[in-house]
């Protein structure tokens, strides 16, 4: 393409737009390229092309596997390795190996390790939280609950008063020296003393 097509175009002046650039590209390729043999396989690309059609579609698991990313870590000998902020666990066995990290960019809390081109199980994140890519744009946090109308801790506070008045200790009933009375008749005696005044 560099030593018979742009050197033909030069220094563009001759091409008007993209579209005339386009359709010399397509006559080129079509005319030139596609029909003189090629030097390694000594036949032309358009009849090599046409020999192996029909083309196999790929299967789903080979689409997702051509568009995973992949970094190198070195695993530290905690058994773990550090990958865009995060930190994951591997298998104890690869501590001081370098290894193949596979995940899907918008998905850092699944990251495949393969070791040797064989596949070595998932890496686990270290801390529960937001696993992604760093350019994938964070999520917007969810607003507060809408309020209920009910006022909850008003009546645990009552609850909680009632239960204290149930159980609370008397004071005038230790220092006149008879048996302390049961929770229950405390509540009667004081309620007739009350009345009697």
């Amino acid at each position: 393409m560099r030593q018979e097509f742009l050197v033909e175009i030069g220094d563009g002046s001759s091409v008007a737009d993209l579209a005339q650039l386009n359709k010399l590209f397509t006559a080129w390729h079509e005319t030139v390229y596609h029909a003189r043999p090629h030097g390694e396989t000594g036949q032309p690309p358009i009849q090599r092309w046409l020999a192996g059609a029909p083309f196999p579609a790929p299967s789903p698991e080979q689409l997702r596997e051509a568009f995973l990313w992949a970094e190198w870590r070195l695993v530290a000998k905690t058994a773990t390795i550090k990958l865009f902020g995060g930190a994951y666990e591997t298998d104890p066995a690869l501590a001081g190996r370098r290894v193949e990290c596979v995940f899907d960019p918008f998905d850092l809390a699944a990251v495949e390790i393969r070791w040797n081109g064989k596949p070595w199980g998932l890496a686990r994140p270290q801390h529960i939280g937001r696993h992604s890519h760093p350019k994938a744009k964070p999520e917007a946090p969810a607003g507060p609950p809408p309020a209920t109308g009910i006022d909850y801790l008003g009546i645990i506070a009552a609850e909680h008063d009632q239960a204290a008045r149930r159980h609370r200790i008397r004071c005038h009933a230790l220092a006149e020296g008879g048996p302390a009375p049961e929770p229950g008749q405390q509540d009667s005696q004081q309620d007739g003393q009350q009345d009697g005044q």
